[in-house]
């Protein structure tokens, strides 16, 4: 397994970890972004970290049917752990504002689901691919992500298996640093098009 500084230098090499004033999909502030699909872009950088995840999420859960990503984040590494373990992996998209399921992907009654995300922060997005596996009577048996920035703060009440747990603020609008205000807001993500 890599350790922190290892995957810290590898995120830092492939421009994965940003610097500046960054509104999140949530819509809180943050001083930093961490943007997964420069690091994704490097396949020799990344299948080093998901090879660490994935020798992690073997560490934590014993037996699984089918691997859930939410678009478009997290499409790409879940596929990337999926083909790693040798497991089934689908992705939702956003229909209307919700994810749904589409192009004839299925979660079949009682299979076993691992939430695979880029990184997480407050949870939502697994949270709403949670729902939608409540929603085909299927287990949710866990969550994992390259990065856990959540600060322990997520929405999420089970545990979260992740590459590396970065501690970076984040701030909600009214409440913004002196040294966030002064720097222009960037908009990142997939959602903030």
């Amino acid at each position: 397994m890599l350790s922190l500084e290892e995957s810290l230098k590898i995120l830092k090499e492939t421009n994965a970890l940003l610097e500046g004033h960054f509104i999140l999909t949530s819509g809180l502030h943050s001083p930093k972004y961490v943007q997964c699909a420069q690091l994704m872009s490097k396949p020799d950088k990344a299948e080093k970290i998901c090879l660490s995840l994935s020798e992690k999420i073997n560490n934590e859960f014993e037996n699984f049917d089918l691997i859930l990503s939410p678009a478009m984040g997290g499409i790409v590494i879940g596929y990337e752990i999926g083909r790693i373990l040798k497991k089934e992996t689908i992705f939702t998209e956003r229909v209307n504002g919700k994810f749904n399921l589409r192009r004839d992907f299925l979660i079949k009654k009682n299979q076993n689901i691992l939430i695979v995300e880029d990184v997480i922060t407050t949870g939502k997005s697994s949270l709403e691919c949670a729902q939608l596996v409540k929603d085909f009577d299927a287990n949710v048996i866990g969550y994992a992500c390259l990065i856990d920035r959540s600060n322990g703060k997520s929405l999420i009440n089970k545990k979260i298996v992740a590459q590396v747990k970065l501690d970076i603020p984040t701030y909600k609008a009214d409440s913004l640093p002196d040294s966030l205000k002064s720097l222009k807001a960037v908009k990142p993500g997939s959602r903030n098009l």
